[in-house]
Order: structure tokens, then C-alpha cells, then sequence
């Protein structure tokens, strides 16, 4: 059955909604204080978003779910003629999926900090609420940041795109547990966005919310998380269509 964009928008837009909550909320937990999960650690924010994005492809089934728009990029890269059933690769398609990716992640940051409410109003360095909903780098030195995530990002997209040459079947799974794999290998440095509409709708929350001590969004690093996953994910769908 085809599918039209208006389904393709509302698709992404409720499974990137679904990663941004559950990602941003595992973070919430394991940093903000007085939480149950404080001070769970990195294997828990890696496994939070690994299943983050277990549901989040799931809920965008129809549209594909590409919920990120490294992957989207790295399918043009990749030579795809659609995107989804009778959904075509074109300049418009483009814009609705990123559109639904952006509008998805900063409603899911929303939902996280409505959760979350109580545990932002306990004092706390404003650099940690921010890291609930945007990365940032351990060391800041922005070329290296950007190796980083182009890296990270074009291991997602290439090995998401060889999914389709095996028998494996386990769809969702399996990108969630490659995501997992990312974050606990290469993770470190940056924080592993991989995706930017899971940095910057987020970031946008976190400068229109009305946060207790939110202090700066960090602008200054925001292109990183974004330019480096997209370059990332062209590369990976490149690599991916020479191997083919």
C-alpha cells in the first residue's frame, strides 16, 4: 500500500518522538538528582536509547522509520529511488522527513522534562540539564568532535543499510542493539548523537523551556552534532552502495 506524506510526517514525527522520550528520559534518570536511577551509568544511558530507538522504529513503521536524518541523507546517498511505498526521493519527500524528525524530537524533550518537572527543579549544574537533552563533548576541540560523530554515524548508517543483504529478520533489534554497540564503543567523546534531530530539537526545548538554573544551550557546539552525522551518514550510504 502506498504511502502519502501526510502519514510519512505524522510517522516520523511520533517515532522520533517516542526515541526523544525514552532517550531523554534515561539520561534524566541516571544524571538528574534525586532519581531512582542517579547515578546508573553509562551502560543504562546507552541500553535507554538503544531501546529508545527500538520503540521509536517501531511507532514509524510506515514511514520506513528513519527517525534520524543521517539515515534519511544516507539513503540519497545509497541511490534509493523511494523512501517508503510510492513515497518518492525528492527534494519535497526530503523536507517532510525532516521536518517530522525535527518536530518529533522536540516534542519527546518536552514530554521527558514534564516527567522529569520535579528533578529539574533541584539545583544542579545547569551543564547537566542540558546533557538530558543535548550531547556535548567530554573534550572540546570541534574538529575532532566532528571526526567523532561522522564516524559513529556512518558505522549506524552502513550496517543499518546492510541489514537488508541478510536473513536475520530481526529488524527493530537489531538497530537497537546497534545502537547500543555505538554508544558503548565510540560514545565517549561526544556523547554520540548520531542523529541530528535528536541534538537539535532538544536543544531548542531546552532554550524555550522555561528551566529552573537551565544556563546556556551551547550554540557554539551545535553544528557538530548535526553536520557531522549528516556527512557521517552520506558517507556510510556511499560505502554502502559501492559494496552492493
Amino acid at each position: 500500500m502506498d504511502v502519502t506524506l501526510t502519514t510519512v510526517f505524522i510517522s516520523e514525527v511520533i517515532g522520533t518522538g517516542f526515541l526523544l522520550l525514552l532517550g531523554a528520559g534515561v539520561v534524566a534518570n541516571a544524571i538528574l538528582p534525586r532519581n531512582k536511577g542517579f547515578n546508573g551509568g553509562w551502560l543504562l544511558i546507552n541500553f535507554g536509547w538503544g531501546l529508545g530507538v527500538f520503540a521509536g522504529v517501531y511507532a514509524a513503521w510506515q514511514s520506513g522509520a528513519h527517525i534520524n536524518p543521517a539515515v534519511t541523507f544516507g539513503l540519497i546517498a545509497n541511490g534509493a529511488e523511494e523512501f517508503a511505498p510510492g513515497v518518492a526521493v525528492s527534494v519535497s519527500s526530503t523536507l517532510v522527513y525532516l521536518a517530522g524528525q525535527m518536530l518529533g524530537a522536540f516534542l519527546g524533550a518536552v514530554l521527558a522534562f514534564l516527567a522529569y518537572k520535579k528533578h529539574f527543579d533541584e539545583d544542579a549544574d545547569p551543564a547537566t540539564k542540558l546533557a538530558v537533552f543535548s550531547t556535548g563533548p567530554a573534550i572540546r576541540s570541534y574538529g575532532w568532535n566532528f571526526v567523532t560523530e561522522v564516524i559513529g554515524t556512518f558505522v549506524l548508517v552502513y550496517i543499518i543499510l546492510q541489514f537488508g543483504n541478510t536473513p536475520s529478520e530481526l529488524g527493530p533489534l537489531a538497530v537497537a542493539l546497534l545502537v547500543v554497540g555505538i554508544g558503548a564503543s565510540l560514545g565517549g567523546p561526544t556523547g554520540y548523537a548520531i542523529n541530528p534531530a535528536r541534538d537539535l530539537g532538544p536543544r531548542i526545548a531546552h532554550f524555550l523551556l522555561p528551566i529552573k538554573g537551565k544556563g546556556s544551550s551551547d550554540w557554539g557546539y551545535a553544528w557538530v552534532p548535526v553536520v557531522g552525522p549528516i556527512v557521517g551518514g552520506m558517507l556510510g550510504g556511499l560505502a554502502a552502495a559501492a559494496m552492493a
